[in-house]
């Protein structure tokens, strides 16, 4: 497995994982029509880039489900400090 190739699609999983968050965090404020026009459109998009990531080589693969599994407890906390902070 090469580690370079883990490390980025490890940064690429996170980097989806924040975009599905915050693509979800802002059509929660929309009607409820283009709420659920836009969920579909995102789960369309997230399938799409899992079925080309499955494609691609073992590496790609472990590093993608790396970074998606890590970000959100990192996500959380980094959260929950800007929180605390801010109070």
């Amino acid at each position: 497995m090469d580690t370079l190739t883990a490390l980025a699609s490890a940064a690429f999983g996170s980097t989806v994982y924040l975009t599905a968050y915050s693509t979800v965090k802002w059509l929660n404020q929309m009607n409820p029509k283009a709420k659920a026009i836009g969920l579909i459109v995102t789960g369309i998009v997230l399938c799409a880039i899992i079925g080309i990531i499955a494609i691609a080589s073992k590496s790609v693969v472990v590093g993608f489900i790396v970074g998606a599994v890590l970000t959100p407890p990192v996500h959380r906390m980094l959260q929950r400090r800007r929180h605390v902070a801010g109070s």
